[in-house]
């Protein structure tokens, strides 16, 4: 286990190095650049000028050197529209994600391998066709158009939902407030993560429950709940793992149009506001954080691959 995670992590290592070198040429190599964000009206000495305090007239390569020398002393450096550090800007902005994340997957993990199992041991009944219409329809509409049909019924027409914002915090906490607030973001991101976890939790079951171990701890007697989560869904598990272990990251960095409808204001906002503003060290950033998160998750996977099942070793 040891040599696994040793090689893992100069695997991630370089992977984070070859990420950056391409986010930082290809950011580089856009057209336009911070100067075109100026007022209409500002002159060609002023745009120079704005170039050369941020430091652009500098070759690429002598400027990713940089980046990278302080970014592994742990200094992304500072934003270029609000002249903050990096490294702030990005842990205001992530619990903000991490929570709507957080709430998806639970949400998702539970509720789908309970249908997927259920759609698996009721194959060709009305259940798994119901179970499937609906998998089919959540992967087919767009998040975009289902969150401002929602915001339109629950908060406009009903008015039982906020329709944006992350709600009170701090001393103004309310409960009620928080969760409110909380209810259609993640409705919408659970209807992109959970048709997944279903569809690839009844595909897996009913490849296990065709096995002849199953059909020998049903000879033996064992309760049917038994031999469908304890040895049937426990062998299932590795592909429910894996898919799992992609949307994570998917969610973290991927949540930009759910974040946008409903003003929640976090990784996904920021990242259209760091495009906007061509602010390249925020761009940086954010590249790096999320490209970390995909590393540990695909660790944590392969982790969890040798924990479900005995048969898979990391060597």
């Amino acid at each position: 286990m040891l040599r696994f995670l040793v090689n893992r992590l100069g695997q991630s290592i370089i992977l984070l190095l070859i990420v950056t070198i391409i986010t930082f040429f290809l950011i580089n190599l856009a057209p336009g650049g911070p100067s075109s964000t100026m007022r209409m009206d500002a002159t060609a000495e002023e745009r120079q000028a704005m170039v050369e305090n941020l430091g652009l007239d500098q070759p690429v390569l002598v400027r990713y050197v940089d980046w990278i020398t302080n970014a592994v002393q742990g200094d992304l450096g500072v934003s270029f529209n609000t002249s903050e550090p990096v490294t702030q800007r990005i842990l205001e902005r992530l619990p903000y994600t991490i929570e709507l994340t957080v709430f998806t997957i639970i949400i998702s993990v539970l509720l789908g391998i309970f249908l997927g199992v259920l759609s698996a041991i009721k194959r060709g009944k009305a259940q798994d066709h119901v179970i499937n219409f609906f998998s089919v329809i959540g992967l087919s509409v767009p998040a975009f158009w289902l969150g401002l049909m929602l915001i339109l019924l629950f908060s406009i027409n009903l008015g039982w939902l906020p329709s944006s914002g992350v709600g009170s915090r701090g001393g103004e906490f309310s409960l009620w407030g928080y969760v409110s607030h909380l209810i259609l973001p993640v409705l919408i991101l659970t209807t992109t993560v959970l048709p997944n976890i279903v569809r690839f939790t009844r595909s897996s079951m009913l490849e296990v429950i065709s096995q002849n171990y199953i059909r020998t701890a049903r000879a033996k007697g064992a309760k049917e709940s038994i031999v469908l989560y304890v040895h049937a869904l426990r062998n299932a598990l590795i592909p429910i793992i894996t898919i799992i272990g992609m949307l994570i990251p998917r969610l973290l960095s991927g949540a930009v149009i759910t974040e946008a409808i409903f003003g929640w204001t976090g990784i996904g906002t920021l990242i259209i506001e760091a495009a906007r503003g061509r602010d390249y060290p925020l761009v940086m950033g954010v590249t790096v954080v999320i490209t970390v998160v995909v590393v540990v998750c695909n660790l944590l996977v392969d982790i969890l691959y040798s924990r479900v099942d005995p048969r898979v070793k990391n060597v």
